[in-house]
């Protein structure tokens, strides 16, 4: 199931570039050289706080949202699924194989952990 998160970000202009406020994560504070990058930082970041949790934050109404005069205020959407897609976080699995596959593999100089994931990925269809 694909899982989309569309939350306000504020830009706040600087002398070189924008500090960017994401009200509605904890320690929602990123930056970028210009407009592109720092939205790109703020998607990034939405990520990154929110890649092992099921349960998000709800989005704040951007109309609800007060900014300063030479504030600009915005979204940012994040493909959760998509992000963890491109920054997969490993974790260590025990597996039980026969012993004799696991002496060819061996011999073979086979990458047990790559192998499992191409495999999964094939069954998954990821």
């Amino acid at each position: 199931m694909e899982k989309v998160l569309v939350y306000p970000v504020i830009l706040h202009s600087e002398e070189k570039g924008y500090t960017v406020e994401i009200p509605d994560i904890e320690g929602g504070w990123t930056q970028g050289e210009n407009m592109k990058e720092a939205l790109m930082m703020a998607a990034d970041l939405i990520g990154l706080a929110l890649e092992d949790k099921t349960e998000y934050p709800l989005a704040s109404d951007l109309d609800a949202i007060k900014t300063g005069k030479d504030d600009i205020k915005t979204i940012v959407s994040v493909d959760m699924d998509e992000y963890r897609r491109k920054n997969p976080k490993t974790i260590r699995k025990n597996v039980s194989v026969p012993e004799y596959l696991v002496k060819l593999g061996k011999e073979q100089h086979v990458n047990f952990s790559a192998l499992l994931t191409e495999a999964l990925k094939a069954k998954l269809e990821v």
